[in-house]
Formats: C-alpha cells, sequence, structure tokens
C-alpha cells in the first residue's frame, strides 16, 4: 500500500473512532442534553399578588418528594385550576409570582420536576408524564377546584408533558408556549451525523399524541426562537386535533416569552374564555369518571411545608 493509501486509510479510522467516540458520548449525557435541573429558586419568596400561595410538598407513586407552589384566589369557592408544567432549565418559584397576571381568578399548581429546585429525584419523561396525571388528580379532589374545568399549560419542554397529561387526563383547555414536534426531531437535526433515534431515551413526541387531543389547545410561539425553530411548531400545529389559535408573542424569544406582559395578557385572556363557556355533557361525565378513579399522591409535612422544601 502506497503512502497516500495508508494516509487515506489512517484518516477514515480516526474519523470512525471520532465519530464512535462522539456518539457513545451523546448516549452516556442524553440525560444532560435533554434536561438541565436548576436547583436554585428564581424567586427567593414567591408570592401571587392575585391568590394564596403557599408551598406544597406531594409524594410521587414510588415516594419521590416533589415541592412546589399552590396558588388559590382569594375569593372563595370552586374555581377553574391550571397545572403547569416548566422549561429544560425552569424552577418554577417565578410562577407564583407572576399567576396574578397569568391566570387571575384560577387555581395554580406549579410543582418543579423530579431534581428540579427542591423535588427530589432524577428527571425522565417516564416520571414527568406519571408524576403530572397524579398531580392532574390531586388538583381535581381539591374541594377549592372546579374538576370540570383544569387547564394544562406548558412551556418549551414542559408543552411535550401537557401534551401528554392531556391525553390521558380529560383536561379542559390546553396551552403550549414555544411547543416541538418532538425532542427526537429536534436532536436529529442538530446531530445529523449521528442514529440518534436509537440512543435518545427521552424522545417526548408530542406529535404522536396531537391527534389525540380532544381539549381547545391554544398555541404561543416566541417571535425569534432559535431553540424551538418554527419548523418544528408547524408540524406540531397541523396534528392537533383541537386547535383554537396559534399566535406569535411579539418582541419575544426562548427565553423572555414566559415573562413579558403581552404573554399573561394572551394566556390570561384565552383560558378566561373557554373557562367561561359551558362544560358538555361528554365532557362532565369524563371527569366525573376520571375523579372517581383517581388516586391521588399524599401531601406531606402540611403542618411545616418550609422545612419539607428545604429537605433534599
Amino acid at each position: 500500500m502506497d503512502t497516500s493509501k495508508k494516509m487515506a486509510a489512517g484518516l477514515t479510522g480516526l474519523a470512525s473512532m471520532l465519530w464512535l467516540g462522539l456518539t457513545a458520548a451523546v448516549a452516556a449525557n442524553q440525560r444532560r442534553l435533554v434536561f438541565n435541573p436548576t436547583l436554585e429558586r428564581e424567586v427567593k419568596s414567591p408570592r401571587s399578588s392575585g391568590h394564596r400561595t403557599r408551598p406544597v410538598v406531594l409524594r410521587a407513586k414510588d415516594g419521590t418528594r416533589l415541592a412546589g407552589w399552590l396558588m388559590t384566589p382569594v375569593i372563595p369557592g370552586p374555581r377553574p385550576a391550571v397545572l403547569y408544567f416548566g422549561g429544560r432549565s425552569e424552577e418554577v418559584s417565578w410562577v407564583a409570582r407572576d399567576a396574578g397576571k397569568l391566570f387571575p381568578n384560577m387555581t395554580v399548581l406549579a410543582m418543579n420536576y423530579r431534581g428540579y429546585g427542591d423535588s427530589q429525584g432524577i428527571p425522565a419523561e417516564i416520571h414527568m408524564i406519571e408524576d403530572g396525571a397524579l398531580l392532574y388528580d390531586w388538583l381535581a379532589t381539591r374541594g377549592q377546584v372546579d374538576p370540570q374545568r383544569i387547564a394544562v399549560v406548558g412551556r418549551s419542554l414542559g408543552s411535550g408533558v401537557a401534551v401528554q397529561v392531556a391525553r390521558e387526563r380529560p383536561a379542559h383547555s390546553v396551552v403550549l408556549i414555544t411547543p416541538y414536534d418532538s425532542i427526537l426531531a429536534i436532536a436529529k437535526r442538530r446531530f445529523r451525523v449521528m442514529p440518534i433515534e436509537y440512543m435518545l431515551r427521552h424522545r417526548f413526541e408530542s406529535i404522536k399524541y396531537a391527534p389525540m387531543l380532544k381539549a381547545p389547545t391554544y398555541v404561543l410561539r416566541a417571535a425569534s426562537d432559535d431553540v424551538v425553530p418554527h419548523f418544528h411548531t408547524d408540524l406540531l400545529v397541523a396534528k392537533l386535533g383541537a386547535l383554537v389559535a396559534d399566535e406569535v408573542v411579539p418582541d419575544s424569544d426562548h427565553m423572555t416569552i414566559p415573562y413579558l406582559e403581552a404573554t399573561h395578557d394572551m394566556v390570561a385572556g384565552f383560558l378566561t374564555r373557554q373557562f367561561s363557556a359551558p362544560v358538555t355533557p361528554a365532557a362532565a361525565a369524563a371527569v366525573a369518571d376520571a375523579v372517581a378513579n383517581a388516586t391521588p399522591p399524599v401531601e406531606t409535612t402540611a403542618a411545616a411545608p418550609d422545612l419539607a422544601l428545604t429537605a433534599k
């Protein structure tokens, strides 16, 4: 073999080794690529100006402790409710601060995923969906909540959780902020040379479940989004079974969109309109059946919630 052929063979072997090494690294670190747990509270002392706010600690099915906040309207009585799911790097204490504008006159539950904030455990798609369904059940069985009017709201990564929870539970309405078709599709575009479909466990394939959603669905996009390009949202929107509107928040990007006044007004307006509409007999029957069969998580350390929230 002449020198040029030996060099070519050597370069090919080196390229193959690098490709295999990179593939192995992606496979080994895929949880880090999909999830970016934030432990520190974004808001030190979260409190909604329009709600009574209290920290909540619940036990998941396997005993893992999940921590977050429950915001209850000041005016008593059964109220529409919102279950919120955050993004890849999102600690949800900011929701308690902004709930008065985002979710006026609505009960709100915002819980951190496993491994985020003061929640225990390790994040995984299967746990997020299972925990999300249990949180829905917990809300539906609370006295101050109208179980026929529970919306699920998900931002970015959380839009994939919201879609699957709304498929498994009779959600009244769905709000998806900067949603995607699937994490798998986004990963395949970013890692074009790797067999990512054989490596990625946490796929969040919302596009599979979108046609099954029966709840009125509202999509909000960022005006500029380099995390979830509009192409990925387009594919999801085309499959949604009950799309009400697909709108862009002016002067927003992927990171700023949840905090903007325009976003607050658009989400609050959509949910207020939806909650004011009559509930159909079929929807009421589905909710009654779900509540009757629910096994909600157990709330722990209710007498000293702040101590529980600091435990890891």
